[in-house]
């Protein structure tokens, strides 16, 4: 079955959302509960958040996968820019995040397959594309978080030129479903 990449339309942003569920163990969850409206759904969260335009956290960022007409995968990825005007980061299941940042990367905020589109030489894909593009726009190679309990991800990405550059500990929450370390990984 042929596999076709393209970039997200407006469109895509409630399986954009969904696929976000799958690659960010709990996380996306956890930041749109605390955005949600009471009794909103959270996927329903998730997809207005990436229909917007112009924000980091938007459809135009991502590419898809398709197969018959279908999303089976997206990357989502960003400029990284350091921002001296940032608000501190106060909440204290994101806090350990957010100096994990490599400026002027393409930070990869997802990578997503749904079940049985995986090890077929999608993500390797999506990372050439992702590499493509920060050297298009001129930046210094790719960046991304994983968590150290998946260790298939961190194998993946290690094969294909990233190496951890900085650890933190998850801080537990329930709606969390891992625990111990997350690594920053660079690819320059």
């Amino acid at each position: 079955m042929s596999v076709e990449f393209r970039s997200a339309v407006r469109a895509d942003a409630r399986e954009i959302a969904r696929l976000f569920q799958i690659s960010s163990e709990g996380a996306s969850d956890y930041i749109w509960s605390q955005i949600a409206e009471p009794g909103q759904d959270l996927l329903d969260v998730g997809a207005i958040r990436y229909a917007r335009e112009d924000v980091d956290f938007s459809y135009q960022n991502c590419l898809i996968a398709e197969a018959e007409g279908k999303v089976i995968g997206m990357l989502h990825s960003y400029v990284m820019r350091y921002d001296p005007f940032a608000e501190p980061v106060t909440d204290p299941v994101l806090a350990p995040y957010a100096t994990m940042e490599i400026p002027d990367t393409l930070y990869i905020s997802s990578l997503a397959l749904h079940e049985g589109w995986r090890n077929q030489g999608l993500g390797k894909q999506f990372l050439a594309y992702a590499y493509d593009r920060a050297n298009r726009l001129g930046l210094n190679g790719l960046s991304l978080i994983d968590y150290a309990a998946n260790t298939g991800a961190r194998r993946f990405y290690e094969r294909h030129g990233f190496r951890i550059v900085d650890t933190c500990q998850i801080t537990p929450h329930p709606m969390i479903r891992v625990t111990g370390e997350a690594y920053l990984m660079y690819r320059p």
